[in-house]
Formats: structure tokens, C-alpha cells, sequence
């Protein structure tokens, strides 16, 4: 007996729906997805049976309707988007879709601090503690927060380093004090026991996007206070795949340092576009013989792979922090050569 769509779950949904919008598009939305959702959308669709067209009509309408409320949503918020649901659907669907949506729509904490000048935000925290300037700085967009995190004095550029770097979960009672300070009202309610901010890679991403001056003082500053988290930072500063952002000069300049084994290896693990880049800049002979390299150590493991690729990485981070070569980062002005 087949199954009308309103018994099925969720991710039943989900897979008969990318099944009915076929391969091409399918493939375009799983490029949007994380490995998690994709391997359990992957699993549901082979698990499928036979999809019946009352079912596939019943989930592609479905969809249909949530693509559309968000869309009157999006035009003239929710009262908007209840008339015109209710006017097309009827109350009762209305009410159900609304409900849908507004229950999956969570605000984030602190936004409206990403809506605020970096230099206002500025202003304002630089004479907080340590703790709380990080706990607002890891909420912000990346961009953002490196350019606070700029104009804050050395010292205490790499002190909230480091508090950013060992955060981990923090309790609303936290962050509804703290938002409390920076706005009287506080339209953020929160519904998890915690929630996650700050960690390493929120750090990484900061520097990232920060100006090389602001990098060199934070990495100095963590070398000295905590060595073993500024060699976790700087393995994750820049990695393999970035060389793309390399100009070509500078990866000519990296080849002459590097084993070239290690570049086989290591490509044995990139992207097409990467493979190029590296082919571009090497002679038709070097091409040919790091060719006849990677097909003649046949598979290998990603752990192998992952090691050469690190070598690579830093040689590059040593030939930038001798002035060899240039990263482009955020922040920071256009090279004219």
C-alpha cells in the first residue's frame, strides 16, 4: 500500500524530491549540502522504491508551496505571507506551512552586531575583557571580525586570540548577558541548552582574513604564550587547495623548493583546476615526467597524500615569512608590480 506523501518523513521527502527533479538538478543541490546530509540523502534514495505520481505530485507541491511562503516572506514578512497563503491555500494549509518555516528560522546570537561598522563595534569593545570581546568576535562574519580584531592593541590582539581558539560552548545565560550590555533589547531568544562559537577554525578563519601585519603580531604572540596552538593555527592558515590563489610567479618560485615527488603525491589528491595550475607553470618535460610519476604509484593513501600536500604548504608559509613570495589576503591592498 503507497504511502500518501503527508505520512512520510522528512528525509523520504527530501530524496523523492531530488529523484523527481532528475540528475542535473540534483547534482546542483547537493554542491550545497554537507557530506553528512549528502550521504544520508544517498542512502534514502537507494533505498526508493518505485515512486508513485500521486506521491512525487504531492511532494513537488509541498515543496512548491515552502519555496513560495518564504518567497512572500521575503517580500512583506510573515502577515504578508499568511494573506496571500491563506488567500491561495486556505487557512488551515497556511497556518501548517507558516508554522513550518518559522520553526526552522533561528537568529542567530549577536546580529545585530554583523549589522554594525567594524569601527563602531570597535569603539565599543576594546575596553571589555579579553573574554567577552571574544565571544562577540566569533559570532561575526569573518571579514568583520578580522577588521576588529585589527584595530585592537598587540597585546590584546593575541589574548583574544587564544580565548577564541579554546571556546567551545557557551550558555545562553552568557549570551543573553552579554548581548544585554551591547543592546537593550534582545529580540534573540534561544532555544538550545548551548550553543557553539568560537574554536579553532573560527580563529584560523579571522586570521585569514586579517592584513599581515595583525597575522605576524597574533602568530609572534601565540608562539611565545602557547606554541603548540600557533602550530595547530599555522597548519590551517593556508592550505593546499590556496595555492590557486597563487600567482604564478610565486608558485614558480615554490617549485624550485619543493621535492617533486611530493608534488606528485599531493596532486594526486587535488582538483583538476589545481592539477593546471601547478602543469601551467612547469616546463613540457617536468609536466610529462610528474604525469608518468602519478600514474606509476598507482593508489595511495589519503593520509600519504594529505602529508605531502602539508610539505608543500610549508614551504610556502616559509618562503612568504621570508619575504619571497606574497599571500594575498583580506584586508589588504591589490600588489602593483
Amino acid at each position: 500500500m503507497e504511502r500518501r506523501g503527508r505520512g512520510l518523513k522528512g528525509r523520504e521527502k527530501a530524496a523523492m524530491l531530488l529523484v523527481s527533479l532528475g540528475p542535473e538538478v540534483a547534482s546542483k543541490v547537493y554542491k550545497n549540502l554537507d557530506e553528512s546530509t549528502i550521504e544520508m540523502l544517498t542512502m534514502e534514495i537507494a533505498g526508493l522504491r518505485k515512486i508513485q505520481s500521486s506521491q512525487r505530485e504531492e511532494v513537488l507541491r509541498e515543496a512548491q508551496e515552502l519555496l513560495l511562503a518564504k518567497e512572500y516572506m521575503t517580500q512583506g514578512g510573515v502577515d504578508y505571507a499568511k494573506k496571500l497563503l491563506e488567500a491561495s491555500l486556505g487557512p488551515e494549509r497556511a497556518q501548517e506551512i507558516l508554522r513550518r518555516i518559522t520553526a526552522s528560522l533561528q537568529v542567530r546570537p549577536f546580529d545585530f552586531i554583523r549589522q554594525t561598522d567594524p569601527q563602531q563595534i570597535l569603539a565599543f569593545v576594546q575596553n571589555e575583557h579579553p573574554q567577552t570581546i571574544a565571544l562577540i568576535i566569533s559570532y561575526m562574519e569573518p571579514k568583520q571580525a578580522a577588521q576588529v580584531m585589527g584595530g585592537l592593541p598587540p597585546n590584546l590582539q593575541a589574548e583574544v586570540a587564544k580565548r577564541i581558539a579554546s571556546m567551545e560552548r557557551v550558555t545562553p545565560e552568557v549570551l543573553r548577558e552579554v548581548e544585554r550590555v551591547l543592546e537593550r533589547k534582545v529580540s534573540t531568544v534561544l532555544s538550545q541548552d548551548f550553543t557553539i562559537a568560537g574554536g579553532l577554525d573560527a580563529l584560523v578563519a579571522i586570521i585569514n582574513n586579517a592584513d599581515r601585519a595583525t597575522e605576524r603580531n597574533i602568530m609572534e604572540k601565540l608562539e611565545e604564550e602557547d606554541p603548540e596552538l600557533a602550530e595547530e593555527v599555522k597548519k590551517r592558515l593556508f592550505v593546499f587547495e590556496d595555492i590557486l590563489g597563487l600567482d604564478d610567479r610565486s608558485l614558480q618560485r615554490v617549485l624550485r623548493d619543493v621535492d617533486m615527488k611530493d608534488v606528485a603525491l599531493a596532486l594526486k589528491g587535488a582538483s583538476e583546476a589545481l592539477r593546471e595550475k601547478f602543469f601551467k607553470n612547469l616546463s613540457k618535460r617536468a609536466v610529462e615526467m610528474l604525469k608518468e610519476d602519478m600514474e606509476y604509484m598507482g593508489p595511495v593513501r589519503v593520509r600519504d597524500v594529505e602529508e605531502a600536500q602539508q610539505k608543500i604548504v610549508n614551504v610556502i608559509r616559509a618562503l612568504e615569512e621570508a619575504g619571497e613570495i606574497v599571500i594575498a589576503r583580506g584586508g589588504e591592498e591589490e600588489l602593483i608590480v
